[in-house]
């Protein structure tokens, strides 16, 4: 593991420690490291509100993410930005989607003006991605009820989440056992479960590969 991947890791593994937790099911440690680079990319999205103080200033940074995204979508990393450096060559060897990055970057401008969770650009584009940079195809039908279902837990809404259980499992049938860690997360019923007791229930949601 590199420098930056080190610098990765420990960043994804202090803003999203559930998603964290499911890439350690990725068995390929360069997939591992590619996965790492997307969620870093979404933690540094999600940390903009937390170190600024207005929401002009947050969509300032936000509109300068866009900027980026474009460049690293054009093969220009920005040199001396480990998230950037690391995410540029994944965007090009995975064959990611443009509009997933752009629309999570417009729904975290939209929650900074108060706007609800867009749950689809929140959790669906990036699980979409998630699960290419694994199998190296897309599976958008596959893991998209089990996004939703994560985006549903994440947001409080644990009833709804429970009501939508059984139809993501039946679509996560067609999904791949490699890709399978791109939504394994939403096994994770409880955000405050204690890490060890997630990290059983991920390796159980793993062996059968349902959620």
């Amino acid at each position: 593991m590199s420098r930056f991947d080190e610098q990765l890791d420990a960043q994804v593994r202090a803003a999203d420690l559930d998603r964290w937790l499911s890439s350690r099911l990725v068995s390929d440690a360069a997939r591992r490291a590619d996965l790492i680079a997307l969620y870093a990319f979404e933690a540094e999205l999600l940390a903009v509100p937390t170190r600024v103080t207005q929401p002009l200033l947050a969509e300032m940074r936000y509109t300068w993410w866009v900027e980026q995204i474009e460049a690293a979508f054009a093969g220009s990393a920005r040199i001396g930005h480990p998230v950037l450096e690391a995410l540029t060559p994944v965007i090009a060897r995975h064959g990611l989607d443009r509009k997933a990055f752009d629309g999570l970057i417009a729904a975290h401008i939209g929650r900074i003006h108060g706007q609800p969770h867009d749950l689809d650009a929140f959790y669906v584009g990036p699980a979409r991605q998630a699960a290419r940079i694994l199998s190296g195809a897309s599976h958008d039908d596959a893991v998209t009820p089990a996004a939703r279902l994560w985006g549903l837990i994440q947001t409080g809404r644990s009833d709804a989440a429970r009501d939508t259980r059984a139809s993501a499992n039946r679509a996560l049938r067609a999904l791949p056992a490699s890709a399978f860690p791109a939504v394994a997360h939403a096994a994770l019923r409880d955000p405050a479960a204690p890490e060890p007791v997630k990290r059983l229930r991920l390796i159980g949601a793993s062996l059968i590969g349902r959620i």
